[in-house]
């Protein structure tokens, strides 16, 4: 007797419901995918959600503190009070810090009067800051903190955690902006 191929014994009929329950699965863990990736931010993520969201805030009150500068002459920032003041900590064995370098002195170039840059160094070692800051020809007022990031009082009273941060204080002593990124600094002055 021939075998009818209209029919098919149970077990084809499983290997077949089996076949088309993970083609579907297979569809549908697609189908998730894409959807997920239509939904991702097309942006880079913004460095600041990451390093500064710790760092003071839009209107507090800037921290006043003393540093000695290039001859260890005493500077106060509040003495600076009445211009806007832009505040970079770094140091120079920071990799991230010597990439802002060429775009700190292009800020610098486009507003000397209008603002007055001041950087503390978190450097342990003062002639290593010394000669960085020779060699590169940095421009505003160098500050120098030998008691290194993570002791600083004046980086504690700012919440720094990461290098460079950045500060526009403005010429009423209050923060306006707090970053890591320069370029924000950059806009942020280019719009003042």
């Amino acid at each position: 007797m021939a075998q009818n191929s209209r029919y098919r014994t149970p077990l084809q009929v499983m290997k077949w419901l089996i076949a088309l329950i993970l083609l579907a699965l297979l569809g549908f863990w697609i189908a998730q995918k894409w959807d997920n990736k239509a939904q991702e931010p097309v942006t880079e993520e913004d460095p600041d959600l990451q390093y500064a969201a710790g760092l003071l805030k839009a209107g507090v009150e800037a921290p006043d503190f003393t540093l000695g500068d290039l001859g260890d002459n005493p500077i106060t920032f509040s003495d600076l009070q009445g211009k806007t003041r832009v505040l970079v900590f770094w140091a120079s064995w920071c990799p991230d810090c010597r990439a802002e370098v060429p775009l700190l002195k292009e800020m610098y170039a486009a507003k000397p009067d209008d603002v007055a840059f001041v950087s503390v160094s978190f450097d342990r070692e003062k002639d290593k800051w010394l000669a960085y800051v020779a060699e590169n020809e940095l421009p505003g007022i160098q500050l120098f903190d030998p008691s290194g990031k993570k002791e600083s009082q004046v980086g504690g009273a700012y919440q720094v955690q990461w290098i460079p941060s950045l500060y526009v204080i403005g010429p009423e002593g209050k923060v306006q902006l707090a970053t890591v990124v320069a370029e924000k600094v950059q806009k942020f002055l280019a719009e003042k």
